[in-house]
């Protein structure tokens, strides 16, 4: 990454801050302002979800133990 004045330019292929502004435009014209705001939710509910099934998912893993006799079972062929 390089500065350029006080604005900081991306290393992605030279993407600046006027470039990514065209994009951003360019989505909500394709898309749509309240499209966009849905599926932005939509994103940070499944990311919440996914932290808590993490999270959570460590605490719901059994933690059984299997015993053992000692003694051998013959198995029938």
């Amino acid at each position: 990454m390089t500065f350029a004045g006080d604005l900081l330019v991306l290393g992605i292929g030279g993407l600046g801050p006027w470039e990514l502004l065209i994009i951003l435009l360019i989505v909500i014209a394709v898309f749509g302002a309240s499209r966009i705001a849905g599926i932005g939710s939509a994103i940070g509910g499944s990311i919440r979800e996914f932290k808590k099934a993490v999270r959570d998912g460590d605490a719901d893993a059994p933690t059984t133990k299997t015993e053992t006799t000692g003694e051998a079972t013959e198995q029938k062929a």
